[in-house]
């Protein structure tokens, strides 16, 4: 059997070719800049070559370096995934990731009801609006925004969606709600996740693009930064009535016009096809399943 190079001298290696630099390495790997070059020295009189070229405060890969590299790294990558995998699926861990607005305004309010119902598992939860790569183990479910097609995973709509009208009490005496026309008078909230207002306006207020175009409004491409401004009396947004909940439960907002807009988007609960789940992921989707079919319609 051939003899390995030092493996520890790889790790090393990998991420400061991934920062291009010793100091950020050393960064990710929680050691010094100078222990970073020794395990380099180290790897590099083992190959008999050198993969840097070191300058004041610069480090460039050197041509060898870079193919070395390029050989390594897949391989690298796939320890680590099978690594990952092998430790979690001997886990009771279920991990999870949502839009920012959604787990805040919709999951976080229900993780006690999850966990009295599985206090046993462990439950981690990231907010992102990027796509998730399942190949690297470290999610086991999302709920992504989409039209649920060209996927290529296996989804489940939790929410069909749609677009209606919200503002503060307050800010309703500034709106006729007998007449949706009334609203051209007031500030509109934009949202990049809901930006309908256009198509909105046209048809239940029958006001025309040029029209449309000159009411003053604000942009947001949070959701929860837009739901925010309306609670603080700013404008009406337009937005998921399933974002909104537990603030119109509680009076903080309210809809001046009974005028929704059906879209071709909802909420979806994804992971991969085929994918052989743990006892503890299983039990995290079907409890989401349940709780839509309890809280909206789809």
């Amino acid at each position: 059997m051939k003899s390995m190079p030092p493996l520890k001298a790889l790790h090393y290696f990998d991420a400061a070719m991934r920062h291009g630099s010793f100091t950020e390495a050393a960064h990710e790997l929680f050691v010094t800049p100078g222990a970073v070059g020794q395990q380099i020295r180290n790897l590099e009189q083992w190959l008999g070559v050198s993969l840097f070229t070191r300058q004041v405060r610069q480090v460039q890969p050197t041509a060898e370096g870079l193919q070395y590299w390029g050989r390594i790294q897949p391989a690298l990558n796939h320890i680590a995934e099978a690594s990952h995998t092998l430790k979690n699926n001997k886990s009771n861990s279920a991990r999870i990731s949502m839009p920012p607005t959604f787990a805040a305004n919709w999951f976080a309010r229900r993780i006690p009801l999850f966990v009295a119902a599985h206090p046993a598992v462990d439950l981690h939860l990231s907010s992102s609006t990027e796509l998730v790569d399942f190949t690297t183990g470290l999610v086991d479910l999302a709920v992504r925004y989409f039209d649920g097609g060209g996927s290529g995973l296996d989804i489940q709509l939790l929410y069909r969606d749609e677009a209606r009208a919200y503002c503060s009490p307050a800010y309703l005496r500034k709106i006729d709600p007998k007449d949706p026309g009334s609203i051209a008078s007031v500030t509109l909230i934009h949202t990049t996740m809901h930006p309908h207002w256009a198509v909105w306006l046209e048809r239940h207020a029958g006001l025309a693009p040029d029209a449309i175009e000159a009411i003053a409004g604000m942009h947001f491409d949070q959701s929860l930064l837009s739901i925010d401004a309306a609670k603080r009396h700013q404008g009406v947004v337009l937005t998921s009535p399933l974002l909104v909940q537990a603030e119109v439960e509680d009076g903080l907002l309210v809809e001046p016009f009974a005028l929704g807009l059906a879209l071709d988007k909802g909420f979806y609960l994804v992971h991969p096809r085929m994918a052989q789940q743990r006892p503890a992921v299983q039990a995290l989707k079907q409890w989401l399943i349940e709780q839509a079919s309890l809280t909206g319609a789809h």
